[in-house]
């Protein structure tokens, strides 16, 4: 009797620490407001789209980060059932509909952490949407904190002929082995992905694909630069003056790295 009671409670924990998000108030865009110059962006976070958790993890930390610094926190939540979404956390500042990673509501932080969703897809409507905002207002600095345990990534822009595309291909394969039908694209998280590719100036090369498109966004008196880490920033685009309005893409794999630093 008592193993079977203790089998029981075992169980019980196990549905219970993977239970998603129960019921939850929707936010109307124009009733979010972001308190504080930062904010944690958290996109289509799903089972759905990352059926081998591979940004578990990645998220958990890093919503854990942003409620220690006292950075808002926003859930974008699409139309897939409410019970694939795995994060521990359960209680942002807001959970906002967005079916396709459209942000609609008004961005007015000038640092935006991003984690969560589809590199290419969900992630990327997501990011652009905020830039677009951004270059609309009086210049100023701007900044996009990418937590790369924690965005999922099918490598669409990984070309057949980069030389690290077989390693990729393969890696992928593996990790996707069996699974089942209803994942419609395979995934690895950014991180993992950024470890496949090892060279740094492979990296670089691959992060100015995944950038939004800064280039058609924000005028020329915008210096545009990227940072992975604490490396030395890359300047994509210069400005003239001594002090420029300046976007700053920063990578980073985890909140480690944060955490770990004197980083804003």
């Amino acid at each position: 009797m008592r193993k079977v009671l203790l089998v029981f409670f075992w169980l019980l924990w196990v549905s219970t620490a993977f239970a998603a998000c129960g019921q939850h108030d929707i936010t109307p865009p124009s009733k979010v407001r972001i308190n504080g110059d930062s904010v944690m962006i958290v996109v289509h976070q799903s089972s759905t789209y990352d059926a081998r958790f591979s940004t578990k993890r990645g998220i958990d930390e890093a919503v854990r980060f942003a409620k220690g610094k006292k950075i808002p926190v926003i859930y974008l939540q699409d139309d897939t059932p409410g019970e694939y979404y795995f994060m521990d956390d359960c209680y942002p500042d807001y959970w906002v509909f967005s079916a396709g990673g459209e942000v609609s509501f008004n961005v007015t932080a000038s640092h935006v952490y991003i984690v969560g969703g589809h590199l290419e897809l969900c992630m990327s409507a997501a990011l652009h949407d905020i830039i677009y905002q951004w270059a609309k207002r009086p210049p100023r600095d701007y900044k996009i904190t990418y937590l790369m345990d924690a965005i999922y990534s099918n490598g669409k822009m990984i070309d057949p002929s980069d030389p690290f595309y077989h390693d990729f291909d393969r890696f992928l394969n593996i990790v996707s082995y069996g699974r089942p039908g209803g994942e419609h694209w395979p995934k690895l998280s950014l991180l993992e992905s950024m470890g496949i590719i090892r060279s740094e100036e492979h990296q670089l090369n691959y992060i100015k694909q995944i950038l939004p498109r800064w280039d058609t966004t924000f005028p020329d008196n915008y210096r545009i630069e990227v940072q992975m880490n604490r490396s030395v920033k890359k300047v994509l685009r210069a400005a003239e003056g001594w002090f420029p309005p300046t976007v700053t893409f920063h990578f980073v794999d985890s909140v480690i790295v944060l955490s770990e630093s004197t980083m804003p």
